[in-house]
């Protein structure tokens, strides 16, 4: 039995897919909306904050698609420990700076930290920035051709989370992946005018790209996140501290596949996107 935390988010729900796929059986952690986990999966509730409300959900299972960031990371590392289960760990480029002072990466370290004192095996994934963000944002659409996005100039090797999932379950599934942290990067180093316009291609729309001042950054985020986690954005993205452009081949060594390209996942996602933007089905 394999545990996938996060089951219905962006990367979780591509471990569950996958591993379904090669007939392994899994169980998918929820903590409040199980309508929107995998079908064919078994559920388990609990809350990751919480180790001691999740006994249940590690009996029996041999390996963990493990989230960082949560409260007690030791406590759920000493419940794959009982298991015997090994952990696959979902981090961050950044965490191999070891910068403290930026909320974000001081969580990743932690988390990778809680992993490598423990009597596990384990592996540590550290992806660039996710292709799946596009749903953050495609709303816009919904009114207009026209899209508004930060860091207008940054370039990140964006990645699909279809291939994240792909190496997770290479290494819950199969031997001598124990103890190593990969890099995982996409084929290509984007900037948001390119993926704005890729994202039209894919959509049949004329899209048009501007870009928000780092001004206008810092004010929404002023509005929308924590204070500690909008000063990590702006570290990474204004301030230069995290470089999520370079191209690696990562991917394609492990799984023996290319990495999928933006272009690909915005095709194979388009009715999603559709939907996200009001517009249903325009095919």
């Amino acid at each position: 039995m394999f545990l996938v935390t996060g089951a219905s988010g962006n990367v979780g729900r591509e471990v569950v897919a996958t591993l379904q796929d090669k007939g392994a059986p899994v169980r998918a952690l929820h903590r409040s909306r199980r309508d929107e986990l995998p079908a064919g999966a078994e559920v388990a509730q609990g809350d990751l904050n919480d180790p001691d409300s999740l006994a249940g959900a590690f009996d029996d299972v041999e390996g963990v698609f493990l989230l960082p960031g949560y409260a007690d990371m030791p406590g759920l590392v000493r419940l794959a420990e009982r298991s015997g289960a090994r952990i696959i760990l979902l981090s961050g480029p950044s965490a191999d700076s070891r910068d403290l002072s930026n909320a974000v990466t001081a969580y990743m370290v932690r988390s990778e930290d809680a992993v490598r004192a423990g009597d596990v095996p384990w592996t540590v994934l550290r992806p660039s920035g996710f292709m799946s963000n596009t749903f953050q944002w495609v709303h816009q659409l919904s009114s207009a051709d026209v899209v508004t996005l930060p860091f207008a100039g940054v370039p990140i090797a964006w990645i699909d989370p279809a291939d994240i999932a792909a190496v997770a379950v290479l290494a819950l599934t199969e031997p001598g992946h124990d103890r190593a942290t990969y890099r995982l990067t996409g084929p290509r180093s984007l900037i948001p005018p390119e993926l704005v316009a890729t994202l039209g291609r894919a959509l049949h729309r004329q899209l048009e790209f501007r870009a928000e001042t780092d001004d206008q950054v810092r004010e929404r985020f002023a509005r929308e996140l924590p204070p500690a986690y909008a000063a990590a954005f702006l570290d990474f993205y204004v301030d230069g501290a995290l470089d999520d452009s370079r191209v690696l081949t990562t991917v394609a060594e492990l799984t023996g596949q290319p990495a999928g390209t933006y272009e690909d996942w915005a095709v194979r996602h388009r009715d999603a996107l559709l939907a996200a933007a009001g517009e249903g089905d325009r095919s």
